[in-house]
This record gives C-alpha cells, structure tokens and sequence, in this order.
C-alpha cells in the first residue's frame, strides 16, 4: 500500500479573514484545529504544516504539529505543497494530499476518496458531495463539478451547473451525484503535483478564479469521489463564527 503523505498550506495574507490560520476558534487557532482534524485521518501516514510565516511555525512546535518553512513568494497553497513533498526527507511518500488550511470540519472519507482516486490511476483525487439544495446550487461561493462517466471531471465552476433548460433542479437531482459541490482537498501522485505547479495558469483559471481548471485545461486526469455530505472552509468572519458554534456544541472547546 502505497504512502500518503498530507500537507497543510498556511499563509497569513487572507484578505478576507486576516490572519487566517491563527484566528481563534472555540480557544484554539484554526491551523490548530486542521492539524488536529488530519492528524486523525486513518489514511494520512504523516502530516505537516506548510507556511512562510515564523508565527505560524512557532504556534506548530508549541502544539505539537510537524513544520517546514517554505518560500514566501507562493502564489498558492498547491505551490506550497509542491515544494515541501519535493524535499528529500518525503521521498518515500508515493501520494501527496494537500489539505487546505481553512478546513477544520474534513472527514476521513473525503481524503480517503481522494487518495483512492489517485490509487486507481488518476493524475489527482478530490471529492464532492450532492448539493441538495437550490441556495448552494446558485451560490458562487460553492464551488460545483460535473463528472464524465467515467467519475472523471469536465468542469469545475461557480456558476450554477449543470443548468436544466427551462426549470430550476428537482430536490431530488439536487440530491444525486449529478448536482455535486466540490470539496477542497486534492491528492496527487508527487510527478502530477510538480506537474501541475509548473503549468502556466489557463484562461478559464483566471475568469472562474478556481486553481483547479488549470490542470484540467492542460488534459490532467481528475477523479472525484462522491461522499454523503460536506462543509465549506473558513474564509470570513461569519464562517468563523458558524464553525465556533459548531466546535462548541460538539464540546471540543478548550
């Protein structure tokens, strides 16, 4: 069985939720969190903390995360991710999960989808979940993908997708595996992850805004999972302030 080797990119020049990874939650920061939520995932052999912020590396050594410093001049986490799984000291691991550093709430059966995808021959894994309702459906903050029939994607989009001529979807098809939200966590095989950070980034990349359409674009295999249910990441103050009453009502508080 092959290793799995997961990463979480964390910078702190979030323009929407500044200081993103070490914004408090329930008494802990959000970085905190994440690591915590993938340390316990079943198929990650090992996980690390990627960020260019000394800050953010010393929170990791006072809680316990593994941490490597990485380059400041980044334009994405996937290059974060890109240039720690490439250091020799993780050369052993033959799948690479980045795991997105704004994601406290990620399941075990969203990463081992995405690792399975990449088991069963795919450049890169991720995951989806049915959509289920008309108000995430017509969101653009909630990233939609179709799959061919083979489980692979065609599109990823913030638009209202796939668009039924004449009538809004049925909650039934919105419950199906053909109205799917993206989930945001990728595995990769490490060629296709060094692969997809040396593309220069697509047009549609630019006018959707979504880093994935640039590996599609270029033709790289992209297999989705389907899972029963997902939750968005943490980007503004208000989704901070959901996923505190989440952690609360759980009682994970500190």
């Amino acid at each position: 069985m092959s290793a799995v080797l997961g990463v979480i990119p964390a910078r702190l020049g979030s323009e929407r939720l500044p200081r993103k990874p070490l914004h408090i939650l329930a008494g802990r920061p959000l970085i905190e969190w994440v690591w915590r939520r993938a340390s316990s995932i079943r198929v990650l052999d090992a996980v690390v903390v990627a960020t260019d912020s000394a800050e953010v590396a010393d929170l990791c050594g006072r809680v316990g995360a593994a941490v490597e410093l990485t380059a400041s001049a980044h334009d994405s986490g996937t290059e974060r991710v890109a240039e720690v799984a490439a250091r020799p000291s993780f050369a052993g691991y033959d799948v690479v999960v980045n795991v997105q550093g704004d994601e406290p709430f990620l399941t075990d059966a969203q990463v081992e989808g995405a690792v399975e995808r990449v088991r069963a021959g795919w450049d890169v894994g991720t995951a989806a979940a049915p959509l289920r309702t008309l108000e995430a459906w017509r969101d653009p903050a909630v990233v939609k993908v179709v799959r061919d029939d083979a489980g692979g994607a065609l599109y990823f989009s913030r638009a209202p997708i796939p668009h039924p001529r004449g009538a809004d979807p049925s909650r039934s098809e919105l419950a199906s595996d053909r109205y799917l939200r993206h989930v945001g966590v990728y595995a990769f095989r490490p060629d296709a992850l060094q692969r997809w950070v040396r593309l220069p980034a697509s047009p549609l990349e630019r006018t959707e805004r979504l880093e994935q359409l640039r590996p599609l674009a270029a033709g790289m295999g992209f297999g989705v999972a389907v899972v029963d249910a997902a939750d968005g990441g943490i980007d503004t103050p208000e989704d901070a302030r959901r996923a505190e009453e989440r952690l609360r009502r759980a009682g994970v508080v500190t």
